[in-house]
């Protein structure tokens, strides 16, 4: 049997047509601009600060008082030479995306990457004493969790806090780009969208998770409980006279401390205020605040059931 030949004449022209559109198309292409963070060493750095959180539970076996100190500074000093790095684009894509830096520009944003990378991991500490508290609100609020362990090899919902509170960290740093990037791989992971944005307190669990939407404006006390497929977002987007988007208010709402916030809920408005040790049932639809100790339900819905073999059941209830 002879071999196939391919036909390859046309390929030049195609891919003239497809370089021409990124002359005509200019916001969909990156090209002669500082150069981007890259998501793979990205996904690395979580990774990396994922083990010093949690030390021994991924990587690491035989991990002992007497040798972490060194296995923890090899991560570290991995950590800051990628971390600088990262920085350093995506301040630079921050500051001026549609043109290159020049050298002068350069390296005053790599001064500013290294003072950044620094001050971020010296927050590490503080971020591991918050997900301690983390691992055991949801240690406590879970009847069928039988360890802390579990919670932390097992929980989706620990895992999009997790990278939430160090996106959180380089947010409160002003770092561009690199929180959302992180964030929304941890959406991909676990189905829990948080935007780094979000203010969250001490002890938050998230039972279950999957399809939970918490918006950057969002403001959390201490001791919440999320159920899956809670929405925590805008009511409207309101513009400016030039038809834009309104950004930089508070546009998501308050929920105090002591909350359960019940599966499939929406809680919507920057003036929402869901008072302390609420509870908001399951499927409510909420635009207006409650006060503290309130208990918010839908009426409870009536049901058909209908047997069509025997057609002897069918009442309502």
């Amino acid at each position: 049997m002879l071999p196939i030949v391919k036909n390859k004449s046309l390929i030049p022209e195609i891919a003239e047509k497809i370089a021409a559109s990124y002359k005509e198309i200019d916001t969909a292409h990156h090209i002669d601009h500082c150069p981007l963070p890259r998501y793979p060493v990205l996904v690395e750095v979580i990774e990396d600060l994922r083990e010093i959180l949690y030390p021994g539970y991924r990587n690491r076996d035989r991990l002992h008082s007497g040798n972490v100190i060194y296995y923890v500074g090899s991560i570290v000093d991995r950590l800051y030479d990628r971390l600088e790095v990262l920085c350093e684009r995506a301040i630079c894509h921050g500051q001026n995306s549609r043109t290159p830096c020049t050298p002068e520009i350069q390296a005053s944003i790599g001064q500013t990457a290294q003072q950044k990378t620094i001050a971020f991991l010296q927050q590490i500490p503080d971020i591991r004493h918050m997900l301690a508290k983390d691992v055991k609100a949801a240690y406590a609020g879970d009847p069928a969790c039988k360890s802390l362990d579990e919670v932390i090899f097992c929980y989706p919902g620990l895992e999009a806090i997790t990278v939430y509170r160090l996106a959180h960290a380089l947010h409160q740093l002003q770092i561009p780009l690199l929180p959302r990037m992180m964030t929304e791989w941890a959406h991909s992971k676990t189905g829990i969208d948080i935007h780094p944005g979000a203010q969250i307190g001490k002890y938050f669990f998230i039972d279950h998770g999957t399809g939970i939407v918490i918006g950057e404006t969002t403001v959390i006390g201490n001791w919440v409980k999320l159920y899956q497929g809670v929405t925590l977002g805008a009511a409207s987007f309101p513009k400016d006279e030039t038809g834009e988007l309104i950004r930089n208010t508070k546009r998501h709402p308050t929920i105090e401390d002591g909350v359960v916030i019940y599966a499939n809920a929406t809680i919507l408005g920057g003036k929402t205020v869901i008072g302390k040790n609420s509870v908001i049932g399951s499927s409510v639809w909420l635009t207006s605040s409650v006060p503290e100790g309130t208990t918010v339900m839908i009426e409870k819905p009536g049901l058909r059931i209908r047997n069509p073999a025997t057609e002897l059941f069918d009442w309502r209830i």
